[in-house]
């Protein structure tokens, strides 16, 4: 048997993910509207991809198939402002989990779009995934949980946007190169962000030093987190084998919670036992998807 090396990519990335989405929680919590997180969030990876397009010696392509990339930054800009949203209405340890129904939807969306092959081993996978994340919403110690529908929503919404555009990487960024395809898409993120100026809550200058601090830090770790995900399905393929294993970031999210949640000043870990034990159950069954893919 084989291992996938590469997969450690998205590994890692659930890992950065998490730290980023308990971030920017605690910046929502200090009056950071939704809004201002996503722009800020937004150009910090713009810029951070542009030493990329410098050091691939700004690549020429047809100016005819920027529609890609610029496509692919849409999806990913409606995938980001539900998952904002979703931690802004809700709890870390429930949207994190939730979004891992992001495999369905990119295996389902690889299938429609033609976009590569889809192993049986992928399937079951990604199956397994949604079963967690079912355990998740409908496990007893949910009960009582904080607009549980609304943020399982958001977080659905957000995995199918998310992964739509993981297909679209997946589809043509071969085409182009990933140095050159991801830097074009995030450019194209920057740029739909600017749109987001007018629905401010408040200007970026009213935030306070501590806000800025905790949007800073999730904003540079899900930078980290975006390049990882996109170079990964750019460089290798396998948009949905890559998902499964980014889906650990459900059982990391509990796991982080717990342990060192107090440092993002989280409440979460102050919940009842049996909350945090169903949870943890059901990311732990993305453990057996996770190796299904990387062996």
């Amino acid at each position: 048997m084989t291992f996938s090396w590469h997969l450690l990519i998205p590994l890692a990335c659930a890992f950065t993910y998490v730290l980023a989405a308990l971030a920017f929680k605690r910046a929502a919590e200090l009056g950071v509207g939704v809004w201002r997180t996503t722009f800020v969030a937004n150009w910090t990876a713009c810029l951070a991809f542009l030493p990329i397009w410098l050091a691939a010696g700004r690549p020429v392509v047809d100016l005819t198939l920027y529609w890609q990339p610029a496509l692919a930054a849409g999806f990913f800009l409606l995938g980001q402002s539900c998952m904002f949203l979703a931690l802004k209405h809700g709890d870390v340890t429930v949207t994190t989990p939730v979004m891992g129904t992001k495999v369905i939807m990119v295996a389902l969306f690889t299938v429609l779009l033609n976009a590569g092959a889809m192993p049986l081993r992928w399937w079951i996978g990604a199956g397994l995934s949604a079963a967690a994340v079912l355990l998740l919403h409908l496990g007893p110690g949910l009960r009582g949980t904080r607009h549980i529908g609304r943020t399982v929503f958001l977080a659905w919404l957000s995995a199918s946007f998310y992964g739509l555009g993981d297909v679209c990487i997946q589809k043509w960024a071969p085409g182009w190169g990933a140095t050159a395809f991801a830097p074009a898409m995030f450019g194209w993120v920057g740029i739909y962000s600017l749109a987001l100026i007018p629905v401010f809550s408040a200007p970026l200058r009213a935030m306070t030093v501590s806000a800025w601090k905790w949007v800073g830090v999730g904003s540079g770790l899900m930078a980290v987190n975006n390049a990882g995900i996109v170079l990964a399905i750019g460089i290798w393929g396998g948009a949905t084998a890559v998902n499964i294993v980014y889906s650990a970031r459900g059982l990391v999210s509990v796991a982080v919670v717990w342990a060192i949640g107090h440092w993002f000043h989280s409440q979460e870990q102050h919940q009842e036992p049996g909350v945090l034990r169903n949870r943890l159950i059901g990311a732990g069954l993305m453990l057996v998807a996770i190796v299904l893919v990387l062996v």
